[in-house]
């Protein structure tokens, strides 16, 4: 079980993790993001009605993975489900991200392939689309989206949004980045010809050299600075 001092920790994780998600117009208005509480079957995620650009520790819910909330009066976004049906079924994943960023969805709106077309976007396995614009605010719908992630870290969701897992916190979040990331210069390469698609074997060295937790680490601090300006 985590210490009290742990847990306040993981919070202040998951409120700046919102915040520098917000600054770079990945989450809006209504996303949201949970970590795993260690040695537990209890996650934190932020409260539905929070401003996503004001967190504090206090928006963060505590709640097991059925989505009952177990402390204070907050209440979890509507569509927790999306969270807690991944965690039920993928016991590697210790973070979830339900975002709405403008380029990747711009992909799922057109059902144009998002490929990889730089090299942290090796990181992201294949992007499939689950094919609902629905809010996924039913454990019904939810296990239907986790079912079809599958073991994959990354979906997008037809004309709403994106799902992105990840070992831990950091590593949910520098995925967001790649994927956004990858999606702008896709969508503006094409401007300009046919994007470059990155092959197998280049996939394949591209994540092995770039998946590491200080690569994910120097994302997180490079943001966590802009978050200060």
């Amino acid at each position: 079980m985590v210490l009290a001092t742990g847990l306040e920790s993981l919070k202040m994780s998951l409120v700046q993790c919102i915040l520098m998600l917000e600054r770079a117009e990945i989450i809006d208005f209504n996303g949201h993001c949970s970590v795993r509480i260690p040695g537990t079957e209890h996650i934190l995620i932020n409260s539905g009605p929070s401003a996503r650009n004001d967190l504090s520790a206090g928006d963060i819910v505590i709640m097991d993975v059925h989505g009952t909330p177990l402390e204070g009066s907050e209440v979890p976004p509507m569509e927790y489900h999306i969270h807690t049906e991944i965690y039920k079924k993928r016991p590697d994943v210790q973070a979830v991200i339900h975002a709405h960023p403008r380029w990747s969805t711009l992909f799922s709106i057109t059902g144009t392939p998002l490929k990889p077309v730089f090299p942290q976007a090796a990181l992201l396995g294949e992007i499939s689309t689950f094919d609902r614009v629905d809010s996924i605010n039913t454990s019904e719908l939810g296990g239907r989206l986790a079912e079809a992630l599958g073991g994959s870290r990354t979906m997008l969701l037809k004309s709403h949004g994106s799902v992105i897992t990840g070992s831990t916190l950091e590593e949910a979040f520098a995925l967001c980045i790649y994927l956004e990331e990858n999606a702008q210069r896709q969508y503006r390469a094409q401007a300009l010809g046919m994007p470059y698609e990155l092959n197998d074997q280049e996939i394949e060295a591209c994540a092995r050299h770039l998946g590491k937790p200080a690569l994910y680490r120097k994302v997180w601090d490079y943001y966590e600075v802009k978050l200060r300006q």
